[in-house]
Order: C-alpha cells, then sequence, then structure tokens
C-alpha cells in the first residue's frame, strides 16, 4: 500500500483501486491512455495569451491580468500548482493592484487538459476567492469534466512522485 499524499480527501475505495494500479504498473498506462499529448505553451508569452484567451472566452468582467508565467520555484510538496498573487503599489498617489498568475514549470510538459485545468483554477480565483460552491461551479462551467480532471491531474502527480523515486 502506498501512502497516496494527493488523495488524502478521497474515499479509502477510491485509494483502494488506485493502489491496485500501481502494484499492477499499470498507472502510467492508464494515463497515457487518457491523455496521449503534450501541449504547445512552452514560454511565458504564450502562457499569457493562453491565459488571455481563456478568460476573454469565459470572464469578460474579471479583473486584468498584468503577467502570467512559469515558476520552477512553485511545487507540489507546498501544494502550490499555481498561484494567484494581487500585487498592490503606490503609484501617482494612487493605489494601482497588479494580478499576476504564476504556473508550476512541471506543466510545461504536461497533458494540455492538465494545463488548462490549473488556468482554470487560478482564473476561477479572480472572481472567487475561496473554494467553495461557486468557485467550483464556475471552474466546472470554464471546463467541463474539471472535476475528473483534478482528479487525473493528482493520479499524475502520484505517478511522477513514483517513478521519481524509482530512479
Amino acid at each position: 500500500m502506498h501512502h497516496l499524499k494527493y488523495l488524502t480527501g478521497y474515499p479509502a475505495g477510491l485509494h483502494e483501486k488506485v493502489n491496485k494500479l500501481i502494484a499492477g504498473n499499470q498507472l502510467g498506462h492508464y494515463l497515457a491512455a487518457r491523455y496521449p499529448g503534450t501541449h504547445q505553451v512552452q514560454t511565458d508569452r504564450a502562457l499569457y495569451e493562453y491565459c488571455a484567451e481563456l478568460k476573454r472566452e469565459h470572464l469578460r468582467n474579471g479583473a486584468q491580468i498584468d503577467k502570467v508565467a512559469y515558476d520552477s520555484k512553485l511545487d507540489v510538496v507546498r501544494h502550490a500548482l499555481g498561484l494567484h498573487t494581487s500585487i498592490s503599489r503606490v503609484q501617482g498617489g494612487k493605489l494601482k493592484a497588479k494580478k499576476e498568475i504564476r504556473i508550476a514549470s512541471l506543466f510545461r510538459d504536461a497533458a494540455p487538459e492538465f494545463l488548462k485545468m490549473i488556468v482554470v483554477h487560478e482564473l476561477a480565483h479572480l472572481k472567487e476567492s475561496d473554494h467553495n460552491k461557486a468557485f467550483y461551479r464556475l471552474c466546472e462551467f470554464m471546463q467541463p469534466g474539471y472535476h475528473q480532471i483534478e482528479f487525473d491531474l493528482r493520479l499524475y502527480l502520484t505517478h511522477r512522485d513514483l517513478t521519481k523515486n524509482q530512479a
């Protein structure tokens, strides 16, 4: 039995199924079959455009995004796959808030669905600051099947940790 740190909030029955996939060396095959490709969003500029397009499509009235970047300092150990910040500065006697989104650089080589899930999650925080029902409804609206993709992303992170530990 493996400790499934990315699946702690899920029921024991799911843990058993995942452990069977791991024991049978099938977790990687499951993920590869479901998410066979990688995306082409490799630069910070391309990531900004990707985020801006999703925002234009789903959150026209949301706050302006000033910066979007991959961040190699974000890691999943601290449970931060993406980060949204609002930095306030005084400029000419006015308080200006700049919105930034940072995405963990491990998503440069991930499936397009996983990148979209992280971006959707961070964009949803522009409207809903808490992880409440309205937040998850917005995520599901912006990416149908959001909850399944989030679960599969947790499986991907589990598989990534297992293969890293075996190397």
